[in-house]
């Protein structure tokens, strides 16, 4: 098992946030609206349901779900530098490795969020770290996680190749797959939508623009035999316990 030695990726490792923006400040109100539009309608009505956020780095998920009042969350990331700026936010982050602290953790969550793309573990390790986070939730508990997304004409190679640190890509069917393997059930995987911010008219171009695009891609899947349905340019999971 590959859960207590050193994970593949160095230069941006798995249990670490990587997608921060450069003005962090501006990252809380930016991220917030886009978590909130993806991943609210997922979490459980219960505001006291033990949540924690994999790879929280500066805790931008733990903000949302602070303002959105859960009170029971924690997040984990391994860079002590990331959590301090999230700890001086007020957050309940911690440094952690997200492998060993899955291990102490079984049965006890209601959701596990990861909020580092789980494209950076190879192969391997992401068939011991889902069945971790299958032992880490509560029967019924919540598995959300998201991934780049291979199916996309335009950006699914250019996404793998980019970083020396991804060592895979995901369609629709295969994120499907692989949690089904490690016992998941109910999984759904989704489009992350990126036109979340109403407030600007240039995000209903974008929507519009989107949308046209995934209808010509459906269309050519279909022609060439494949049952692709979802070409954005990351996709996410939910699965049950």
């Amino acid at each position: 098992m590959i859960k207590n030695t050193r994970l593949a990726a160095r230069m941006e490792p798995f249990d670490s946030f990587w997608e921060a923006p450069e003005d962090l400040e501006k990252g809380y109100r930016t991220l917030y609206q886009y978590y909130k539009y993806n991943y609210l309608r997922h979490l459980p009505q219960d505001k006291t349901s033990r949540i924690l956020v994999v790879s929280c780095g500066p805790g931008y998920f733990v903000n949302m779900l602070n303002r959105e009042g859960y009170s029971n969350v924690l997040g984990i990331d391994s860079d002590p530098r990331k959590v301090e700026i999230a700890v001086r936010k007020g957050f309940n982050c911690e440094t952690a490795a997200a492998f060993p602290f899955l291990e102490r953790s079984p049965g006890a969550l209601d959701v596990i969020f990861c909020e580092c793309e789980i494209n950076h573990l190879t192969k391997d390790e992401i068939l011991d770290f889902l069945p971790l986070c299958h032992n880490g939730l509560r029967e019924g508990g919540t598995l959300i996680l998201h991934t780049i997304n291979g199916g996309n004409p335009i950006t699914g190679i250019e996404l793998y190749a980019i970083n020396f640190d991804h060592y895979n890509t995901f369609t629709e069917n295969s994120l499907r797959q692989v949690l089904g393997y490690t016992n998941f059930k109910d999984v759904k995987v989704e489009p992350l939508q990126l036109y979340v911010f109403f407030g600007n008219p240039l995000n209903y171009v974008g929507m519009a623009v989107d949308a046209a695009l995934n209808l010509i891609f459906r269309l050519l899947f279909k022609f060439y035999g494949k049952s692709n349905k979802i070409f954005s340019k990351k996709i996410f999971a939910v699965a049950r316990k």
